[in-house]
This record gives structure tokens, sequence and C-alpha cells, in this order.
């Protein structure tokens, strides 16, 4: 019953607050005239009991206002206060605008990278219980995480004894026949249960049955819901469609959900079972599949990984040939999809971070700066009655409406900074991070900027709190609290400022260690020259480039086809581009040298007769291929310098003979040159050991078509897509890019530039609001010091002593900072290991660049005061004071 009574009261005084006034007002004024008239019963006058009465109850407005803050519980308090900051921010518009662009910088920033942090590394992969998914794969020296051998997967699931459910997949590309023609698309091949062990169902029809993967089942599909949307209209009736892959029907059985991605493999519009085996899968000793697999409960993933391991070790002693130090590699399916970005998201969001905590700091600077200019109105408050819980109450009120401001435009920019960097990722990368795609404002991004919000309201609040707490509001009222008053508020400004410098540099550093790794990323050797080079992917049906004479004759007729176009120069076929990572590799042993069963693994590419005249590779020996190396030739092969030094060391290779593990007759091939190493992988991997085969000799249907032309690459690319198609308008074609741009757009060269122009940005940001917190101190330093300065330099102190004494004060809180920032720059640079190419964490030209900028920077952001400082009229400023 208390509490409805106490509830009630509550709302009628908010609901009829003049009512409640008069009311306390009468009862207040009823229990002064009772006591009145007891001392006036004692002998007093009217007067004097009035007087007396008036004494013993105290300030009436103070009376008032504590009833008030008892029935209310403030609500009247906060509403005013929340008027009367207001009011203060409109009077202040430069200290309103200046806080709240801080405020939106730092949160837009923070808020746009942790999206990208939650979306990859916080929200769970769209599968069911994907903390129990593992990626299955096998490793060797030179790969720690390769491929399986279809062999090896069927052998590997019939032993294992730790997975519930246990499936393989490989990338795949397909032909798709479309009313405007043939056109290529991206897709996979996988066992019958992949989607099951996923906990995936399609959102229309069905999954694969088991099996469907068999050579005798019927050819089916799946598609993903882009695909369904884009190529086929969102039909419903679109479970038992045909799509013709390849020349091939094959019915479409289910369409998979629209959250549905699978980063391993990229972009894939197509899920088709594996059924039929291609040349590659009928051997056990070449590797094109990867494992996905299910945990059992309470199986952990080093339980399993030992479980492969003896597999492994197993398959190695009864296939010694293609088993020979073959391991196995099991690692949680969320790790191995995110492991590569997770410490560049994580290093642009602790950028991001450092941002939003130097804006935070400055802006604390303002406000003590603000609660120094307004120590006497808090002082004459405190005087007629306001407590100082009162007082620190207006301070987080009016923290509270620069947070607000902040936090709602800084929850815009960041909406916008997202979108930005979102278009900024190229589509083929966005392929393989497809859980950027659904980027928005999660309820855990929401509720990350309300946390942000929270601490900042706690940090805005707390330095003018303490400022309150631990100053005599009494001594403000005189002119002598005002230099102790000044000589606190330097010191803790100071701390601050240190700290402001020391992100800074910290900032700086990151950026400069980032922009020199970018650097000498685009300035490594490349083996070619990438200027003035065209390239389109081709894909040729299998039903009609079968025969390796076919695929060798449209091989001669695309070059010469090429070649006839106005402004090129010559034009050459390779079955992979340079800087397209290293892979695509055999095995080779080298004829009449001692053999132990060890796999000598390197990189292999068939190439035309002019592919290494048209991308200007260097012949250190011997010569390059002709067209007479063809299948009626003699079996030829040049090797790079890699191969060279690692397995010809001191000896010529020109005319030895390279074959496979085994030395069949077929694979033996005669070295006929020796090319300069060609960066075949990403910018930032090693040159691997790499053969060369004619094209002539060994031939395919997928390959790429290389063009280097006079005139500007860019413009070239329509014709080379239109030269194709007049060849044979069956034949599929693909990404028309210039050498630049793969280089350019290759993931390494990416994220480099991403990360130098993020962090950069971050780093000229702090850089500007640590220069100008520096002058802020400075500046009110100067301005505290007026009397001092005057009495100072009316005993004759020359203006250089003062300048002195100035830019002394400002160049030890830059040293501080500096020294502090250096110190957590080295640890931090070693957290960013993975993101440096060619640089050192302690490199020391990037730290003593950034050192000399920042003391450039903190000695003209210190001048403008020391010079305001020496030009005190000493006459004026004892006057002021």
């Amino acid at each position: 019953m208390n509490a409805f009574n106490s509830f009630f009261r509550k709302l009628g005084f908010l609901l009829g607050r003049r009512k409640f006034d008069s009311d306390l007002e009468e009862e207040m004024r009823f229990h002064r005239e009772q006591q009145a008239a007891v001392f006036q019963s004692g002998g007093m006058s009217p007067e004097a009991a009035q007087h007396a009465a008036r004494r013993q109850f105290g300030n009436d407005t103070r009376m008032q206002e504590q009833s008030r803050e008892a029935v209310s519980f403030g609500v009247e308090s906060i509403l005013q206060d929340s008027r009367f900051a207001l009011r203060q921010l409109r009077k202040n518009p430069g200290f309103a605008i200046t806080a709240v662009l801080m405020l939106t910088l730092g949160i837009a920033a923070c808020l746009a990278l942790f999206s990208f942090v939650d979306a990859a590394l916080i929200k769970p992969l769209p599968y069911s219980d994907p903390t129990r998914l593992v990626d299955v794969a096998e490793s060797n020296v030179a790969f720690p995480r390769s491929n399986l051998s279809w062999e090896d997967y069927h052998d590997w699931k019939k032993l294992q004894k730790v997975f519930t459910d246990f499936d393989a997949w490989t990338g795949a590309g397909f032909l798709l026949n479309t009313p405007s023609g043939v056109q290529p698309v991206m897709g996979a091949r996988v066992s019958a249960g992949f989607f099951h062990t996923l906990g995936v169902t399609p959102i229309l029809g069905r999954d694969f049955r088991p099996g469907e993967d068999s050579p005798s089942a019927p050819r089916t599909a799946l598609i993903s819901w882009a695909t369904w949307q884009q190529r086929y209209g969102g039909r419903s009736d679109i479970v038992g469609q045909v799509a013709t892959l390849d020349g091939t029907p094959a019915t479409i059985v289910g369409v998979l959900p629209r959250d549905f991605h699978f980063a391993l493999r990229g972009r894939a519009d197509f899920w088709m079972p594996v059924q039929e085996l291609n040349g590659c899968e009928k051997r056990r000793s070449c590797h094109n599949l990867f494992g996905v697999a299910r945990l059992k409960d309470g199986v952990t993933v080093a339980t399993a990984q030992a479980d492969m391991q003896s597999i492994a070790a197993q398959l190695e002693k009864q296939f010694p040939d293609s088993n020979k130090g073959q391991g196995a590699a099991v690692k949680l399916l969320s790790d191995q999809i995110v492991g590569d970005v997770r410490p560049i998201f994580l290093v642009l969001f602790c950028g991001a971070a450092l941002l939003l905590l130097i804006a935070c700091v400055n802006v604390s600077n303002l406000l003590l700066v603000r609660a120094e200019n307004r120590r006497r109105e808090m002082a004459v408050r405190g005087a007629l009655g306001a407590s100082r819980g009162r007082l620190v109450l207006q301070w987080v009120t009016e923290s509270l409406m620069l947070v607000l401001a902040g936090s709602a435009l800084g929850i815009l920019t960041a909406y916008g900074v997202m979108r930005l960097l979102l278009r900024l990722i190229p589509a083929d990368i966005l392929d393989y991070l497809p859980y950027l795609q659904s980027l928005s404002f999660s309820p855990r991004v929401l509720g990350f900027a309300a946390l942000v919000a929270l601490l900042a309201i706690v940090i805005f609040s707390a330095a003018p709190a303490l400022r309150l707490s631990s100053t005599d509001l009494r001594a403000d009222l005189s002119e002598g609290g005002r230099s102790a008053a000044g000589t606190v508020w330097r010191r803790f400004g100071s701390n601050l400022v240190v700290v402001e410098l020391a992100i800074a540099v910290v900032l700086l550093a990151g950026a400069g260690l980032i922009a020199r790794s970018f650097y000498h990323l685009l300035h490594v050797s490349l083996g070619f020259a990438p200027d003035h080079l065209a390239t389109v992917e081709v894909a040729a049906p299998d039903k009609s480039y079968s025969k390796p004479e076919q695929q060798t004759q449209l091989a001669r007729d695309i070059v010469a086809a090429m070649n006839a176009l106005p402004g090129v120069q010559s034009s050459a076929v390779t079955t992979r581009l340079p800087i397209s990572g290293n892979g695509n590799t055999t095995w080779i042993r080298i004829q009449g040298r001692p053999y132990n069963g060890e796999h000598n693994e390197v990189n292999e590419r068939q190439v035309g007769s002019q592919y290494f005249g048209t991308i200007k590779a260097r012949m250190i020996r011997g010569r390059f291929f002709t067209e007479a190396d063809n299948s009626a030739g003699q079996p030829v092969i040049i090797i790079n310098q890699a191969l060279a030094k690692k397995y010809f060391p001191g000896e010529d290779p020109i005319g030895k003979v390279i074959g496979n593990n085994g030395l069949d007759p077929k694979s033996l091939r005669h070295v006929v040159g020796i090319v300069d190493d060609i960066r075949e992988g990403e910018l930032q991997e090693e040159i691997w050991p790499a053969v060369y085969t004619p094209f002539n000799q060994d031939s395919d249907d997928y390959f790429d078509v290389v063009v280097r032309t006079t005139q500007a690459e860019q413009a070239l690319l329509p014709d080379l897509v239109t030269t194709v198609h007049k060849i044979d308008p069956n034949i599929g074609t693909r990404d028309p890019l210039t050498m630049a741009q793969i280089i350019r757009n290759s993931p390494a060269a990416y994220i480099q530039r991403s990360a130098a122009c993020l962090v950069g940005g971050f780093a000229a940001l702090a850089l500007l609001l640590g220069v100008v917190g520096l002058y802020g101190v400075i500046a009110y330093s100067v301005s505290q010091r007026t009397r001092e300065i005057g009495v100072r330099m009316a005993l004759g102190a020359q203006r250089s002593s003062v300048y002195q004494l100035i830019l002394k004060e400002a160049g030890l809180l830059t040293v501080l900072g500096v020294a502090a920032g250096l110190a957590c720059s080295i640890a931090a640079a070693t957290f960013m290991g993975k993101l440096l190419f060619g640089v050192r964490s302690w490199d020391l030209p990037t730290l003593t660049s950034v050192a000399l900028l920042l003391g450039l920077s903190a000695l003209i952001a210190s001048f403008i005061p020391a010079r305001r400082a020496a030009s005190v009229n000493p006459v004026e400023a004892l006057r002021a004071e």
C-alpha cells in the first residue's frame, strides 16, 4: 500500500506541479508559524520569533528543491538540467560543434570497423551448430593445408572414428547454355552428403540424395539464391527445370538459402555431385579435393587431428610412392574461413579504437577547460544551496547531450563508411569474403554503439566531477583559488595530452610501416614486364575440344586472331597467369639421380611458344619454345632459376632429363632453357621452383590468353572477348583484365593498400587531434600564467626566456608522448606482423620519421601560444590580475 501511495504521489507531482508547490508552501508556512508561536510564548517578540523560526527551518528554496527531488526522483531536475545544458551549448557553439565532430569522427570509424569484425569474426556461420564443423585436408612440407586425393578421401572416410559425417568438395567451372549464348559460371562439385554435413537445408526443393554422386545417377544440381534470382527471376517452379552445363542437361533439384555461403570456395552458382571422375581424381597421387566434417560429441579438434594423422601414416606405409610425406591437417571450419582476415580486421579495428580514444581524450580536455572557466559559476551555485551531487548531475547532463548528438551523427556516418568500404572491395576478393555481403547494423553492432556511448558519458562526466570533488567551492569564489585550480588542471590536462600524443605516434608508426610494406610489395621483382599486357580467360566446351589436337589448334587460331588486332605486338596462351598463386603443382624426378621416394613438388605451367617473349621474361640460358615443339617433336621443358639452383647446384641443367616420380617414358622431358624467376605466386610469396612445358605438347581446354599491345591495354579488353567469340560462339570467356589490374587487385596488394589508406587516415586525424590538444594545453597554461609572465617581464626577463619557458613545457610533453608512443609502436607492430612485408617492427627510418613529424608539428602548435606569452604587456597583465 505504501508503494502505491508513493507512486501516485510522484505521479501527482508530475501531472500537477503547481498544486504540489502550493501545498508544499502552505505546509511549510504552517510549520514556521507553529514554531514562531512556540518562540513567542517563550518571551520573544513576534518579529524575533519569525526570524528565529526561519533560521531553524533553513533556506526555503533549498527545502522546496529537496522536497521535489524526494518526491520526483529528480525527474524535474533532469529536465531542468537538460534545458540548461542545451542553452549552454547554444551559447558556446564553437565548443559544442568541435566536441560533437570529434565524437562523430571517432564513433563512426570505430563502429564501421566493428561491423566488419562482427560480420567476419563474431557472427556465427550459417550452418547448424558450426562450432562442431572442421576443415579436413592433407599437409606436406610445401603446403601446410593441401588438397586430398579422391582415393585418400575415401580411405580416410572409411577408417576415421571421430566424425559423424565426412564429405568432400572441390571448385569447378561450368559452361552454361543461355538464350544469349554459352556463358562460363562458377560452381563446385561435392559429395552427396556435403550439405547434410553442414546442416544446410534448401529453401526450395531438396538436398542431394545418398548415391547421387555415383556415375550412374542422373545429373542433378543445386543453385544459389543469387543465381535463382538473377538468372531465373526467382521463379517458384524452378525445381525440376533443366540447366545445360558443359553440354549435358542437369535437373535443378533445389535452391540454397539466401544467407548460405561457403567462403572457402568463393562464389558458386551451381553445386553438383561428384559423379564422373576426371583424370586427376583417378590417381591417388593427384590432389584436388578438400574435406569438411562434423565432430562427434566430446571429440576435440586435437583428437581428430591425431586420428587423421594416424590414418595418413598408415596410408603412407601402404602407398609409399604416392603418399610419402603426406600428413593430415584438421582445423575448425570457422578458423579456416577467417584465419587470413582475422589479423587484418583486428589491426584496423584497433586503429579505429585508438582514434576513438584520442577523440574522447580531446573532448575530455575541452570539458576540463570548460569546467575551469565555469568554476566560479559552480561555486556561486553551491553557495546558493546546490549540493555537489546536483552540480555533478549538471555535468553528466551536458556530457549526455554531447554524446547523444555525436552518437547519432556517428551512426549515420558509420553506415556511409561501411557502404563505401564494401564498394571498394574488388568483386573477385569479395567472392571469398561472402560474410561481408550481409554487412549491417546487427544487434551486436548497435549494442557496441550503446556501450561506446555509455563509456563516453562516464569519461566525460568523470573529469569535471573529480574536479568538483577535489576543490573548495568557497576558495573558487576568491581570486586566490584561481592559480591553484589552474595548476591542478594543467597537470591533469598535460597527462591527457601525453596520452594523445602517444596514441598518435602508434597510429603514425603503424601507417608508416604498412606504407613501406606496400611500397616493397609493389616494387618486388616480378621477372616480367607487366605494362601493356591484356588478358582474358578462355573456357572451351569439352565435347567440342576434348582432343589435344583440337585444343592446340584452337589456341593457334586465337593467337593468330589476336595478333591481327590493331596495336597488338604479340600474344600467347598459358594455363595459369603470373601473380595467381603458387599451385597447379607436379612432382618431378631427375633421371640418373638417386631417388628415395621423396616428393619434389614444383609449380607446373603449360605455355605457348610466344609466351615468354610476350611477357618479356628473360632467358638466362638455352632457348625458348618454338612451334616445332609439338606432339611430333622431342618432349622438352623449360625450368626457372629457382629450380636450377635447388636441384642443379653447380652444374648446367641444359640437356638434363626430368620426369615424374616413376620416370614413366611419356613423362620424360629434356631441359632446353632456364628462364629468370617469374613471380607465379602472390606478391608476398617466395619464388617456387617451376617447370614450363609447351602447350602444343601438353594442352588443355581451359587457358588464358596474354596480349602485348602498343596502345592502352584497357581499351583492348572488349576486342579480346569479341575475337574469341568470332572463332567459336560456344566458347566461354571471363575476366578480361589488364595485368596492372591483376596486380593491383591481387589479395596481398589490396590488403596492403586498404590497410595503408585506413590506418594512414586514422593517423592523420590522430596527429591533428594530438597537436590541437597540445595547443589547447599550452594556450590554457599561458592564460593561467599571465600574471607570472607579467611579473617575470617586469623584473627584466627577456622575450627569449619566455619563449624558452613555454616551449620547454611543450617540449617535455612532446618527448614523453613520443617516447611512450614509440615503445608502444614496436609492440603494436609485432602484433601486425602478418600485414608487413619486407619491413621489421622496429624499422628505424619509419620510427625516426614519425618522431620528427610529430616533434615538428608539436613545435608549430606550441609556438603560437609561446609567441602570445612573449607579447604580454607587463603593466596590462598586472592590472588585469
